[in-house]
């Protein structure tokens, strides 16, 4: 359940409703409805500090202060762009409901977002994280079974996470993933990392589960399910381990997942499918990394380089 709080009642009742709304008629993922209502309880703040609680009052002007004070605070463009988005949303909303007459938003335009090249390292720094669990203890069986797991699917870290017994399909060696908006799909898991999670399976985590019952996958020391919060600690610790002096998180695993395919010469509707991605164009980012790796390459080997 998502937490509003320090707001008018009125303004509660009216985002809960909103978010019940993109739950239950769009399905939207859980992570992105968290996002909403953070955004929307920002600005419903905001509202607040200036002396104003009537959602109908709200100017465009404010909308554009609101959206000063957000970059100012070092936001980034996706990150206002979703702001701009979870308010133009709900006040949609609210027009549909007839609770407003008119928004404020109309002739605000989305913030041009300016596409930021994803973090990812090379094969052979990838190469080096995986080698540093090791083979020793239940711990160590589940880090390796996680990090061969994230780079061989480019799975999202919730997916990984959110993981049962059942997602796996030992016979064809296929993950089956529940993605954002409840979508499954199903992506090929890779020999290394397949071997890795059924050793996992069969030796470390029935330690692990310390007599529970439980279906999830991958479970810490304590038989619970693995955290976010772990599983970053793992990710950084191992990095550190192999050395790498950048910052390695579990997502560069996804971003390393991508570029690596499409520089193995992988189609872009292939890596679309695997990544889960609703549209092509999220995907497309990756080619740039590819582009810019292609010159390289060129410019190191061609003679006319």
């Amino acid at each position: 359940m998502i937490v509003i709080i320090a707001l008018k009642k009125i303004m509660q009742d009216l985002v809960r409703l909103y978010l019940d709304h993109l739950l239950i008629e769009r399905g939207m993922a859980q992570n992105t409805l968290e996002s909403y209502g953070r955004d929307l309880q920002r600005f419903m703040l905001i509202m607040q500090k200036k002396g104003s609680t009537d959602l109908r009052q709200v100017t465009p002007e404010l909308i554009v202060e609101y959206l000063i004070m957000i970059k100012d605070e070092g936001l980034s463009a996706n990150s206002m762009n979703r702001s701009l988005a979870s308010l133009r949303g709900f006040y949609k909303h609210l027009l549909q409901e007839k609770m407003i007459e008119q928004t404020p938003l109309a002739n605000i335009e989305l913030a041009k977002v300016w596409m930021r090249l994803p973090d990812t390292i090379s094969k052979e720094e990838m190469n080096s994280i995986l080698a540093q669990p090791g083979v020793r203890t239940a711990a160590s069986l589940r880090d390796s079974a996680i990090l061969e797991l994230l780079y061989a699917t480019g799975i999202r870290v919730s997916e990984l996470l959110n993981l049962t017994m059942n997602s796996i399909n030992w016979q064809v060696g296929f993950l089956i993933v529940m993605g954002k908006g409840s979508k499954e799909r199903v992506v090929p898991i890779g020999k290394t990392a397949y071997d890795c999670t059924k050793l996992y399976v069969e030796q470390a985590r029935p330690q692990l589960m310390r007599g529970k019952s439980t279906d999830v996958l991958f479970l810490n020391r304590s038989g619970a399910k693995f955290t976010r919060q772990g599983l970053w600690k793992t990710v950084v610790r191992y990095a550190k381990k192999a050395g790498l002096q950048k910052k390695v998180h579990p997502h560069t695993f996804r971003h390393s997942f991508a570029s690596h395919l499409l520089e193995g010469g992988a189609d872009l509707r292939t890596v679309q499918v695997m990544l889960g991605h609703a549209d092509i164009s999220t995907t497309q980012i990756y080619t740039h990394i590819t582009r810019d790796r292609l010159k390289e390459i060129h410019h190191k080997y061609h003679p006319r380089g």
